[in-house]
């Protein structure tokens, strides 16, 4: 589908992902589905998430890399336009695998000596362009996040984390950023979404959206949002998200 086809081509509407177009970890709704094609015959759009591109393809389709004009993974550190693949970075590189081990080996200690409800597995992921810690584990089952994500606003356990996190890799020039229900990303400084703006800086866009849910500050959404050259839309739901989508493209 050719840029110059759209009404408005000159337009970019980006989303995130969990919250945004889908449920947490869920996948994206029939409707969702069919009001983004027929966005896209208007105005261009993508998607930056935190999660690699596997998991963005099991939350949004098999076909994400071709039915989004951009696909910003890993916060724009792996992205495609129009399906082809762009430059990405490293995390490691960036890092170095003394610090990175150092890093890791306390992340592991912290949550080793963290008394909490339930403990599963993989604790911390490691991507191509970030880390994503999680107390309780990532392989945890769903009714077990939705119960991790009621505890941890009530004791605040990530939030004391990546303060403890922050004062002894103070030195590291890292972002901690929480997003989801139960996990936090950890990544150079000025490696949040709006690193994904990057690959777009030499397009003519002359208006740029961006929809999210964890658009406060501290939140993975907060950096795009509040960025100047970004229009933010704060939404609750993926029914929200469609609602104002509605109002401003399908008038």
């Amino acid at each position: 589908m050719t840029w110059e086809a759209r009404d408005s081509p000159n337009v970019l509407v980006l989303f995130d992902v969990d919250g945004t177009l889908t449920p947490a970890r869920k996948t994206i709704s029939p409707e969702m589905k069919e009001l983004l094609q027929e966005l896209r015959k208007k105005v261009v759009i993508g998607f930056v998430g935190g999660s690699d591109i596997d998991k963005q393809k099991e939350q949004l389709g098999d076909d994400v890399i071709e039915s989004f004009d951009y696909a910003f993974s890993e916060n724009g550190l792996t992205a495609y336009k129009s399906g082809q693949k762009l430059e990405s970075q490293s995390f490691i590189s960036y890092l170095g695998e003394e610090r990175y081990k150092r890093l890791a080996n306390f992340i592991l200690r912290y949550i080793a000596d963290l008394d909490i409800p339930k403990k599963r597995g993989t604790f911390i992921e490691f991507r191509n362009g970030m880390i994503n810690v999680s107390p309780i584990g990532r392989n945890c089952s769903y009714e077990e996040r939705l119960e991790f994500e009621k505890y941890d606003q009530e004791h605040l356990i990530r939030k004391t984390m990546v303060e403890c996190l922050k004062n002894e890799f103070s030195d590291y020039d890292l972002t901690f950023s929480i997003g989801g229900q139960i996990s936090f990303d950890v990544f150079p400084t000025g490696w949040d979404k709006t690193f994904c703006l990057r690959h777009i800086k030499n397009e003519c866009f002359d208006e740029i959206h961006f929809f999210g849910d964890k658009t406060h500050k501290g939140g993975n959404d907060y950096e795009i949002y509040s960025h100047p050259s970004v229009k933010g839309h704060s939404v609750k739901s993926p029914d929200e998200t469609m609602q104002i989508l509605k109002s401003l493209f399908f008038k």
